[in-house]
């Protein structure tokens, strides 16, 4: 089986949307694993400053996809069913990580665990773990 090519992740971060209007990027990629990097900019944040959870929830979605994605045969892409986060401390650092690894990849369904953390300064600390479920579906033609 031919698996996606790690460049369809540039790609796809680049469509216009949610991905590439927060500043998503791609930072490591191989089939079954990815790391997503997102820095910090006032419209990202709540009120405390922090990275917004649904921004997290966010990041950690399409690093989880984009995991699944590539152990996928060509022509196909994950897209969420489900996805579970736990958040651990605030995201209070200059930039996040997505670090997602598929677990299980079937024919239709794919399982990912993903852990985000928070970079501050140098220090890293983990600040949500969770856990997506995806369906497999055939890559949209682009216009």
């Amino acid at each position: 089986m031919e698996t996606n090519s790690i460049d369809m992740l540039a790609d796809i971060m680049a469509v216009s949307g949610f991905p590439h209007s927060s500043g998503m990027r791609v930072v490591a990629a191989e089939p079954g694993k990815v790391s997503l990097a997102l820095a910090r900019k006032p419209e990202l944040t709540q009120f405390f400053g922090h990275f917004h959870g649904g921004v997290i929830t966010g990041l950690a979605d399409q690093a989880a996809g984009a995991a699944v994605s590539t152990a996928l045969p060509k022509g196909r892409i994950a897209v969420t069913v489900e996805i579970k986060i736990n958040f651990l401390g605030p995201a209070d650092g200059d930039e996040i990580f997505a670090n997602a690894e598929s677990i299980q990849v079937g024919g239709s369904i794919g399982v990912a665990k993903v852990e985000v953390v928070s970079e501050a300064k140098g220090k890293r600390r983990v600040c949500a773990f969770g856990v997506a479920t995806m369906r497999a579906v055939d890559m949209p033609a682009r216009p």
